[in-house]
């Protein structure tokens, strides 16, 4: 398996520190407002990262977190006329529910800031005491200038991060790029610690979770390609500071969702809320159609376009369960050895081996599909049909696609066989009665 990492810009060899074991952190949201479908990408694609380690029988320890404090969560309470937990609980759920709507995997470790600040603030302070961060008035500052190759990850120098960057305001920084570990403020929820009352910059807030949950570096980070300059490469010049070490082997990067060519922002107003689409699976889909570290542009008429594929995806799997199950001919297990699907499921594993390779992945699912509808129709070829099930399954369930298959009841099969066989004798008002209770069962 190889994997792009972000932090040499090199395409590298998959080697996780533990045997069959992969650590991986996602950078989760400010949760003050629902997420839109390019704030979903990240977390679909991620989702499915983790589904091929687990398909791999790789222990995978997965890490979300929230970031239930932030100035956008204050002015939000403020607008709403609530308490900032009541805004932050609010969005967290509203989160949970999208994720879930897509099909993500909801077994993972989320963290909150508000729960991790003891930490936090340690891990503050022990920069402090290794003299990489100062205080100035209540305010503690990282020193960029003590980390000799900052920018490596943005690939770009101090000068140019200085001059093309918004950093903070504030004359009495010794550096204009050296950023906030803590913020003196009494506005909002605030914190007591050794610094002043406040609370955490946004860069400290991951890493420091980092350290607590895993305790060391980490297989995997990953994140949207606007978070790596300057949050990823902040939480890389801390952990060199703490760890000498960059967090993480391997930094994933995704690449930015467009709506209609222009970047999708709910500052300008163009959002698509996931909440809002009601073809979640075409949605997931769509997310996972174009290689992850390349941009994607959304219009109507490209979604459109997956809606269609979504819905033949899954009229095919429920066509063939269909048939497998009414005539009780369904298999558990067995082995998948035709030429034809054999191919596609290596062609699947190359893609995926290959840089979680999502779009060539699903060329290969769509191979099967076809292969599917050439050979539903045919007679006495269940050891076939089954083999193109299984791989429908497990092709699905690494890409997270769900579909809803109901085992059919013997009762409704009894129907089922009555009214074809009243179909071969032409009794034909029995076979319309029957049809007609097997269309209300939902069987038809």
């Amino acid at each position: 398996m190889k994997i792009y990492n972000s932090y040499t810009d090199s395409l590298e060899e998959f080697k996780s520190i533990y045997p069959n074991k992969v650590g991986m952190y996602v950078c989760g949201p400010t949760v003050y407002n629902y997420i839109h479908i390019g704030n979903a990408r990240p977390v679909v694609f991620f989702d499915t990262v983790r589904r091929y380690f687990e398909s791999k029988n790789m222990e995978v320890t997965f890490v979300s977190n929230f970031t239930d404090v932030d100035d956008k969560i204050i002015q939000k309470a403020k607008d709403e006329n609530k308490p900032e937990i009541e805004v932050s609980s609010f969005y967290i759920n509203a989160f949970l529910e999208d994720v879930k709507s897509l099909n993500c995997k909801m077994d993972y470790i989320k963290p909150k800031v508000t729960k991790y600040m003891n930490h936090i603030i340690d891990y503050i302070q022990s920069l402090v005491d290794k003299g990489y961060a100062y205080i100035i008035e209540g305010d503690v500052y990282f020193r960029v200038s003590k980390i000799e190759d900052y920018g490596a990850l943005s690939n770009r120098e101090i000068d140019d991060l200085i001059s093309g960057s918004r950093v903070d305001v504030n004359t009495l920084k010794e550096n204009p790029l050296d950023f906030t570990l803590w913020k003196k403020t009494d506005e909002g929820i605030n914190f007591d610690s050794p610094f002043s009352k406040g609370r955490p910059g946004w860069h400290t807030e991951c890493v420091a979770m980092i350290d607590d949950i895993f305790g060391e570096k980490i297989d995997i980070h990953g994140g949207g390609m606007d978070l790596k300059f300057p949050h990823h490469e902040n939480e890389i010049a801390q952990a060199k500071a703490t760890h000498n070490h960059q967090v993480a082997n391997y930094w994933m990067h995704n690449g930015r969702l467009s709506f209609k060519d222009i970047k999708m922002s709910k500052s300008l107003g163009n959002v698509i809320l996931v909440k809002d689409v009601k073809e979640k699976m075409a949605l997931r889909y769509f997310l996972l159609s174009t290689h992850y570290r390349s941009p994607l542009n959304y219009s109507d008429e490209s979604f459109s376009m997956y809606i269609k594929e979504w819905n033949k995806l899954e009229n095919t799997l429920k066509s063939l369960f269909f048939k497998l199950d009414i005539n009780d001919k369904r298999y558990d297990n067995i082995d998948i050895i035709n030429e034809d699907i054999v191919k596609e499921i290596e062609n699947f594993k190359e893609a995926m081996d290959n840089d979680f390779n999502t779009a060539n992945a699903i060329t290969a699912l769509q191979s099967i599909l076809r292969l599917t509808n050439v050979n539903i129709r045919k007679k006495d070829n269940y050891d076939l049909l089954n083999q193109l099930y299984k791989s429908i399954m497990y092709m699905i369930g690494i890409i997270g696609l769900r579909v809803e298959l109901n085992p059919i009841s013997k009762e409704n099969r009894n129907l089922y066989n009555a009214w074809q066989l009243a179909r071969k004798n032409k009794e034909f008002n029995k076979a319309d009665e029957l049809r007609k209770t097997l269309t209300d069962r939902g069987v038809l």
